[in-house]
């Protein structure tokens, strides 16, 4: 298992966002805010969509899981980022940077495909609202996310392994702020050509699949719309569809350029900052641009903090 000066299982060193940049504490400090404001929002998200009966619908049960995901996925990286920092240390050992590579692919493309059949939802509820109970009923629901973690899930197995298999034999810097796969391939001392072709193939149809599904559902929806006669029935469908083409466009858009785009284009600058849109800033944006932009979910909340304070003043008395 020994290549050169090094051995398979020996730990990284993770360069991270800190060390190109003139104010590492005013990063870190934002990062920080960024990663409080993101498990808060999405955890008020979950609670309430729990707690409110007009939130007990298909489109908000589909929220929830966006909410856990992100939740999940941005706490697989930046803990460890901000731990790092303040301790003044960079290493990650192999099994916490296999984990680390296991659990963001996972999570990744678990919400890929959430975001794509969450346009399902929204078509049926568009162009067959009278049948929206029978097509998106709690059963088909429990399908929806199913199916989202186990592609997800698929697409973890398949690919941990393999990349780390490789010998890492190079410099043991990844060039990253976390065990990415692009960053971690550049450390192989083999040829990884081969794998790289059939991950980008393999990306291509991870995201070719639930784009094909958004691209049919709005197309339909956006017929339907175009031949809606009554203006507030108009104006609520692109309401409610637009929150979701933002999400995807950002989330879908970001990832293309990672794993799609030709790395004659990319720079590790340009990868990091990428990385930490869809990574950090993605699930702050998530919630905020559905709660900001839903009269369901203000009003939720405003219910919930009417009842809250209320209770308040009664055990004040």
């Amino acid at each position: 298992m020994e290549q050169g000066n090094y051995s398979m299982y020996d730990d990284f060193i993770l360069l991270g966002l800190f060390s190109n940049t003139h104010f590492p504490w005013l990063l870190f400090v934002l990062i920080l805010l960024v990663f409080i404001i993101s498990i808060v929002s999405n955890t008020i998200m979950i609670i309430l969509i729990h707690i409110d009966s007009h939130l007990h619908t298909p489109m908000y049960f589909l929220l929830s899981q966006l909410s856990i995901m992100d939740i999940l996925y941005i706490s697989t990286i930046v803990p460890k980022m901000l731990i790092d920092q303040l301790m003044g240390q960079r290493i990650i050992s192999f099994a916490g940077c296999t984990a680390q590579h296991f659990l963001y692919l996972t999570l990744a493309g678990a919400e890929f495909f959430l975001l794509g059949l969450m346009s399902y939802d929204r078509y049926v509820a568009i162009c067959n609202p009278l049948r929206y109970p029978i097509l998106m009923s709690r059963k088909v629901c429990l399908l929806i996310v199913m199916a989202a973690w186990l592609g997800g899930s698929v697409d973890g197995f398949l690919l941990t392994p393999v990349t780390m298999q490789f010998p890492f034999c190079a410099s043991r810097e990844i060039n990253h702020f976390f065990c990415e796969v692009p960053a971690l391939l550049k450390l192989s001392c083999t040829d990884t050509s081969a794998y790289e072709t059939a991950m980008y193939v393999c990306c291509i149809m991870m995201l070719l699949i639930p784009f094909s599904v958004i691209s049919a559902s709005y197309t339909r929806i956006l017929i339907t719309v175009y031949r809606m006669s009554e203006a507030e029935g108009r104006q609520k469908a692109v309401a409610t569809c637009s929150s979701h083409m933002v999400v995807v466009s950002l989330f879908y858009g970001a990832a293309m350029y990672t794993y799609v785009l030709p790395h004659s284009y990319h720079t590790p600058a340009q990868d990091k900052a990428v990385s930490a849109f869809y990574t950090i800033l993605t699930p702050l944006l998530n919630p905020l641009i559905y709660s900001l932009r839903n009269k369901d979910v203000t009003g939720a909340l405003q219910k919930a903090l009417g009842r809250y304070l209320s209770s308040g003043r009664v055990t004040g008395f």
